[in-house]
């Protein structure tokens, strides 16, 4: 990782336990705000608050699509994305329709993707699209990055953090060998040192999305793995 570019212009600090509130959406904000992240990534339900809150700063708003599952009607996930762009939000994590893909109806994969970037960068906002590396193998993986970059969304992202791991080295190795440069990555899921943040990086991602970001920048340094 380059000196000139900190840890915590990487971090997405995120919150989205279901059992989440208002009042923890506004700590996490005032966290975002005070040590420099790069976005908060919140509940859509509090992303309005979460604009209003940041209006002005440097943290970006984030939210998520489709998510934890991914496979609500694509008309559906659209018009999530429609609601959270008004609201405020500048960045949208949606989670790819993996029953779809696993069903090789790639086509509609690509296009849902394709819509959502369309729409994203008509508003200036960030699409980041997630295909859940946990439920795919290598080949699967790579056609998954293939279809996101044929749509030209600006990030793969690893993981939800619900499935039955997150993100891991080999994932992100395989996406930066896969991906154009254009694609960038975020690796998110059970990244809970700094030094596996780290390494993240150094295996190629852009971005860490952490519900335990504080930790990551506040610890010591440690060895980056290779």
């Amino acid at each position: 990782m380059s000196p000139n570019i900190p840890l915590a212009s990487r971090i997405d600090h995120t919150l989205l336990r279901p059992d989440c509130t208002a009042a923890q959406v506004t700590q996490l904000c005032q966290e975002a705000a005070d040590h420099g992240f790069a976005s908060v990534c919140v509940p859509p339900c509090y992303v309005a608050q979460a604009a209003a809150q940041l209006a002005g700063s440097t943290v970006k708003v984030g939210t998520v699509i489709g998510f934890p599952l991914g496979y609500a009607a694509a008309s559906a996930k659209f018009k999530e994305a429609e609601v959270a762009l008004y609201d405020g939000a500048d960045e949208l994590d949606m989670v790819m329709n993996i029953s779809a893909f696993k069903s090789g109806n790639f086509d509609a994969v690509r296009a849902e993707i394709c819509d959502l970037t369309e729409l994203c960068h008509m508003q200036e906002a960030t699409l980041k699209v997630i295909i859940e590396t946990a439920l795919l193998n290598e080949e699967e993986i790579t056609k998954a990055a293939q279809l996101c970059a044929e749509a030209e969304a600006d990030f793969v992202k690893t993981s939800t953090g619900f499935a039955s791991r997150g993100a891991s080295f080999e994932d992100v190795r395989l996406l930066r060998k896969v991906l154009p440069d254009t694609v960038r990555i975020k690796a998110s899921g059970s990244i809970r040192s700094r030094a596996a943040a780290l390494a993240m990086v150094e295996a190629g991602a852009d971005r860490i999305g952490s519900s335990n970001s504080l930790a990551l920048i506040t610890e010591e340094d440690e060895p980056t793995a290779a």
